[in-house]
């Protein structure tokens, strides 16, 4: 700056003295001299407003990466400047960086993220939040998110603006088939802003429904049985009876008892598998011979039913595959078991129930159960694995069953990386067939 002072003055001192030397006649020397001084000042101020146009010129936010000046006071104005505006592009490079970041995570998050501002207008949203409320992150900015989401619970939970608990909610896309449920809470924060979280909480309440069903379905199961059973009890301790009286209360008894304890034994089962990992490749167990073991088994349940021995049911077993199969042998036969009793259970005396394990051309192998009896409504069929979850309670107690049966076939084949398909209508029998994987099959050796 020093510098810049004196320059000017010396362009003024130089101009006075080429005006005192080249006077005019007539004239004051002196006054051509101040008249010189005052030219040099402003041949000096027209300099350095170009320099000054030049610099504001490249100050622009396209400007080249090359000063137009280096030198003097302008230069040095501009190489600080580079450096500030050098250090200001970082500090935004940065901050764009991070602020990307932090949207990619948020847009990473499994459940939904949606700014509101001041005025309940939509910001920014994750694409989980568009899923869960039915939203486009583009077209659906700076609305009005009552306009876009007319749930009533949630219109007044944002009106009230009591955000400490969280709200309930169906899912844009919920159905009565598929119902979606979302738990959504507000968080305000600076000037009026608020941050809305929603998560899909669909499996957590049809678990903790599962749950509820479950425990009451075991307490009315056992409960029912051990009500029998008190009653027995009690009329055996107070009432005099002969032989033939208390032997049938005894017999009746007995079945109590079994029931609950075919019951305890599925639970067990349940238990077992679902804690259990996933049997290995190691052990191989000849079908054939698993075979025929359900074959004596269905024979032996058939003339248990039909006491009369005149209307057994007719039992078709057709093996075609005569390898091996890799799993627990006990659960392979637990789950075809039930598979097996269930036909003879619920098809009439005289019916037909055949049962096949034929190898498929592609390598996987298809285990199946065909009956004649009344068949499965269609609106059953994708409850049948569900515990305790009957098509008819009464039909189902007749049949000594503890509606746990196609649970722990669904958990076997689950295990076993198989699928089990139901195929039924109303009065034309049904078809159970679990689909094991070619992993899991080989020739006999």
């Amino acid at each position: 700056m020093l510098l810049r002072i004196l320059v000017f003055f010396g362009v003024q001192l130089l101009g006075a003295a080429l005006g005192f030397w080249f006077g005019v006649a007539g004239h004051d020397p002196y006054l051509v001299a101040a008249v010189g001084a005052l030219l040099g000042s402003v041949l000096w101020l027209a300099l350095d407003a170009m320099r000054a146009s030049r610099v504001l010129g490249w100050l622009t936010p396209d400007r080249p990466a090359e000063l137009p000046l280096k030198s003097g006071v302008w230069g040095e104005i501009l190489e600080r400047a580079q450096r500030l505006l050098r250090d200001k592009d970082r500090t935004i490079q940065d901050g764009n960086t991070r602020l990307h970041d932090f949207l990619s995570a948020m847009q990473a998050s499994p459940n939904g993220v949606l700014l509101l501002d001041d005025k309940n207008r939509i910001e920014w949203c994750n694409q989980m939040a568009a899923a869960h409320f039915g939203l486009d992150p583009r077209r659906d900015l700076q609305q009005i998110i009552l306009n876009l989401v007319r749930d009533p619970g949630f219109t007044a939970y944002l009106s009230i603006r009591s955000f400490d608990r969280e709200l309930l909610m169906a899912g844009r896309d919920s159905t009565p088939t598929r119902p979606l449920r979302l738990s959504v809470q507000l968080y305000p924060y600076g000037g009026g802003r608020m941050l809305l979280l929603s998560r899909d909480v669909t499996a957590v309440e049809q678990a903790e429904a599962m749950r509820r069903d479950f425990v009451a379905n075991v307490s009315h199961e056992i409960r029912t049985p051990l009500t029998v059973l008190a009653g027995f009890v009690e009329t055996l301790q107070t009432l005099d009876l002969d032989a033939d009286e208390r032997e049938s209360y005894l017999t009746l008894m007995a079945q109590q008892a079994q029931r609950m304890q075919s019951l305890v034994n599925d639970l067990l089962m349940l238990s077992k598998l679902e804690g259990s990992p996933t049997p290995g490749v190691d052990a191989w167990s000849s079908v054939p011979t698993l075979m025929q073991q359900l074959a004596q088994d269905a024979r032996a349940l058939t003339q248990v039913i039909n006491t009369d021995g005149a209307s057994l049911h007719q039992l078709t077993f057709d093996c075609q595959f005569h390898g091996e199969i890799a799993g627990v042998v006990t659960e392979l036969h637990s789950a075809m078991g039930n598979l097996v009793s269930n036909a003879i259970r619920y098809t009439p005396p005289g019916g037909h129930i055949g049962v096949s394990f034929v190898r498929l051309p592609d390598g996987q192998a298809v285990f199946e159960v065909v009956d004649t009896g009344p068949g499965i409504a269609p609106e059953h069929i994708p409850r049948l694995t569900e515990r305790f979850y009957r098509i008819d309670r009464s039909r189902s107690r007749e049949t000594g069953g503890t509606g746990l049966g196609l649970a722990i076939v669904k958990h076997v084949a689950q295990r076993h990386g198989a699928t089990l398909v139901i195929e039924s209508q109303p009065g034309q029998g049904a078809s159970f067939r679990i689909t094991f994987p070619a992993v899991r099959l080989r020739e006999a050796s």
